[in-house]
């Protein structure tokens, strides 16, 4: 991809436009980022921002497709607003800060020996520098970061970013890339649907898909097209790529269903890990975690470690535990390294976050459950009744699906945002149901509801845009709250 001199306009300044534009400055490339917020609302972006790049914020004006040679798409940014359906007419390319930092490594990178003894990583060929991608609806960062430990204690240099919260990109940047060899071993990328949309030649070496369940359909015009944009995770697979699935997720064997069935060399490998049989992958079964692997790739097959033993609890962990096993034992980590992490690792914040137990009540964190399926394995995850807190700004959800578990687990449900009205006409007639008008009174609430051993959880089945800034700033008030309690 040659960049030098090249007119690239950015869409959308925030994590991955920042990074975007900074690396195709590196590249040699005249850069403009243009955004709809003004400048003022977008300073902690602009102060990172190379000073060859040109700013259009506060909207996208008339003729600023004018001489551009390429468009870098950031994830939060519609495919389908006007300037880009204009652009693809005057046949301008666009592709995603995804696209960007895949195709910038293609090349660039020097495969590092890693430390782990007797173990061949399989990298995808074409790559100097294999990707695995974990994408899914719920469970990616989980999943992301414990696969990224797990080679780090098995002796391998990585590089991680995505959806995450940190731009490949960015990543990128700070390595250099422009001037140097990357000396790493992988990178480890967690991506959105939203991403993947935008993507050309994105091919991982590993890539996992942990569940399909219904989210940003407001965003989306069908669960089909959903789904699709899931799929391209796999699309540019071939050959000595492999893809680990979830065998209990209807909608992902669904998708196996229909682009699976012909056995064909061109291929990626397919493995899984499951919760409820065996398979070829990882699995449990009566309380222990098995590797099943019988393959070219790797021959494994014995007893990880006991389901108990692993340190972050809930049904979701188990299987984002899984799921980054079976990941990381096919790249050639050792299972020591992997059974040592899953023993070790704390979780992350802002999902089942223990805050605080006060009184003989948990205080928990759980602002990422910003879908209905996440809360749906949120309140799996307890016995003990649940005074939940949810709402904020709904994403087409269908909180029906909460009906079961509301019914028979939540003693009492407080609703915020603007979501409330219509979370309260789904479930409100299961168990007691008020509204609060702030996050502070819903915990104040909360915690007079809440007698000694029951929970209040946080976990909204929604986006968070109505009240706070995003879900960690959600989060974090709710800490804050709870921490100052007495």
């Amino acid at each position: 991809m040659e960049l030098k001199n090249k007119n690239i306009l950015v869409f959308g300044l925030a994590e991955s436009g920042a990074g975007a534009s900074n690396l195709l400055a590196h590249f040699g490339a005249k850069v403009t980022v243009t955004d709809s917020k003004p400048k003022e609302a977008l300073m902690k972006y602009v102060e990172r921002l190379l000073p060859t790049i040109r700013l259009s914020l506060g909207g996208h004006p008339d003729g600023i497709l004018q001489g551009v040679d390429m468009i870098v798409l950031s994830p939060g940014v519609p495919s389908d607003i006007a300037p880009l359906k204009k652009a693809r007419e005057m046949g301008i390319r666009i592709i995603g800060e995804l696209e960007l930092a895949y195709q910038a490594t293609q090349g660039l990178g020097v495969r590092g020996q890693g430390l782990a003894k007797e173990t061949t990583p399989i990298p995808n060929p074409q790559s100097p520098i294999p990707f695995l991608a974990i994408t899914g609806t719920n469970g990616k960062s989980t999943t992301t970061t414990l696969l990224n430990e797990m080679l780090n204690k098995g002796g391998f240099r990585t590089v991680m970013g995505g959806n995450i919260g940190n731009a490949l990109t960015e990543e990128l940047n700070k390595l250099k890339v422009k001037s140097e060899k990357l000396k790493v071993d992988f990178i480890v990328a967690e991506v959105s649907s939203f991403q993947l949309e935008a993507i050309e030649t994105f091919r991982p070496a590993g890539a996992a898909i942990l569940n399909i369940t219904p989210d940003h359909m407001d965003r989306y015009h069908s669960m089909e097209n959903y789904k699709d944009a899931k799929a391209r995770i796999f699309a540019n697979h071939g050959e000595g790529d492999y893809l680990v699935l979830n065998a209990d997720d209807r909608e992902t064997m669904r998708l196996y269903d229909s682009r699976f069935k012909i056995q064909d060399s061109r291929l990626p490998d397919v493995y899984f890990f499951s919760r409820k049989k065996e398979v070829n992958g990882i699995y449990s079964k009566d309380g222990v975690i098995y590797s099943n692997f019988n393959s070219s790739l790797l021959t494994l097959n014995s007893q990880l470690l006991r389901a108990d033993e692993i340190k972050i609890k809930g049904v979701h962990n188990l299987e984002n535990a899984m799921a980054a096993s079976a990941m990381a034992l096919l790249a050639g980590c050792p299972s020591e390294a992997v059974v040592k992490v899953l023993k070790e690792f704390e979780g992350l914040e802002h999902r089942l976050e223990l805050v605080r137990e006060f009184e003989g009540v948990d205080y928990i964190n759980d602002s990422k459950g910003t879908n209905v399926d996440a809360v749906v394995k949120s309140l799996e995850s307890f016995s003990v009744p649940v005074i939940l807190i949810a709402g904020g700004r709904d994403k087409d959800g269908d909180f029906s699906l909460l009906s079961p578990l509301v019914k028979s687990r939540v003693k009492k449900l407080v609703l915020i945002g603007e979501a409330r009205e219509k979370i309260k006409e789904v479930l409100g007639g299961l168990t007691e149901t008020v509204f609060a008008d702030s996050l502070r009174e819903a915990v104040m609430i909360s915690g007079k509801a809440a007698s000694k051993g029951d929970v209040v959880l946080l976990s909204p089945a929604c986006a968070s845009f109505d009240m706070f800034k995003d879900y960690k700033d959600r989060g974090e008030q709710f800490k804050k709250i709870v921490r100052d309690l007495y």
